[in-house]
């Protein structure tokens, strides 16, 4: 048991996790648009994420001089040359691998793409805007495969369930950010939280709760009730916060909460 509690926290540290997530994500809103996503769709996007965050991650373990607070960025100061090296062997299989996906599903990539890369850019200026740009953009990247081929207009897309994905994603990054705020500050890390302090975030998360709630009641569908469980999850998560602060346990299940849409899938 615990060797594969190791292995799972080698591939958190890895963000491989985050990657499976964005799948089961994206297989999730393709059965609810009754749309089918190529393998090479699914291939993409999971490098695409895995790229999108080990760049991220790299880059705030490159700018921090001395040995870093958080687990995760030491692991990438200790293998950075490794992972920058394995970076660009995913930048370039996934180069090849777009080539073979839709063409709507590519074009509508670029875009997303360019976003992500504009984003790098001013990363700098907009750090304390980091939790809802990602969260925007990591939904954007797994309801893309599904929409862009999606025999539905666009005001039958289902918004209510895509806006309390994006909140749940939203909640995970700023109730990461708040479990991570003490850490940040030591490696000079802006975020939400180191911005606004931890007594408003604590408040923030509570009323992001809130609107997840309202919003599945007034639109309950099996969908729904799936996704407010992956924000039960995340609440016990912070309610609980003492217990899932050591060794990161909140990392470890609130990145797997990512994995529950493929429950859907069954029914």
């Amino acid at each position: 048991m615990q060797q594969l509690v190791k292995l799972y926290r080698l591939l958190n540290l890895l963000s491989v996790d985050v990657a499976a997530g964005a799948v089961c994500s994206a297989l999730f809103f393709a059965r609810i648009l009754n749309v089918h996503i190529l393998p090479y769709g699914l291939v993409a996007l999971g490098l695409s994420v895995w790229i999108i965050y080990t760049a991220d991650h790299l880059l705030d373990a490159y700018k921090i001089k001395a040995p870093a607070a958080t687990e995760r960025h030491r692991f990438h100061q200790k293998h950075f040359r490794l992972l920058a090296l394995l970076l660009l062997i995913a930048v370039s299989i996934n180069g090849i691998i777009i080539l073979y996906i839709r063409h709507t599903v590519f074009v509508a990539g670029l875009y997303v793409g360019g976003t992500v890369g504009i984003y790098f850019l001013i990363n700098r200026y907009l750090k304390f805007l980091k939790e809802f740009f990602i969260a925007i953009v990591y939904t954007i990247g797994v309801i893309l495969p599904s929409v862009s081929v999606a025999a539905l207009p666009a005001k039958e897309w289902p918004w209510m369930t895509i806006a309390q994905f994006c909140l749940t994603a939203l909640i995970n990054l700023i109730l990461f950010s708040w479990f991570d705020h003490e850490r940040d500050k030591q490696d000079n890390n802006i975020s939400f939280v180191t911005i606004l302090g931890e007594k408003t975030t604590r408040i923030f998360i509570w009323i992001l709760f809130g609107l997840a709630i309202f919003i599945t009641g007034i639109h309950i569908s099996l969908a729904d009730i799936i996704i407010l469980l992956m924000n039960v999850v995340l609440l016990i998560i912070f309610v609980a916060s003492r217990y899932f602060a050591i060794s990161d346990r909140f990392r470890l299940v609130g990145d797997f909460v990512f994995v529950m849409p493929a429950i859907y899938l069954f029914f």
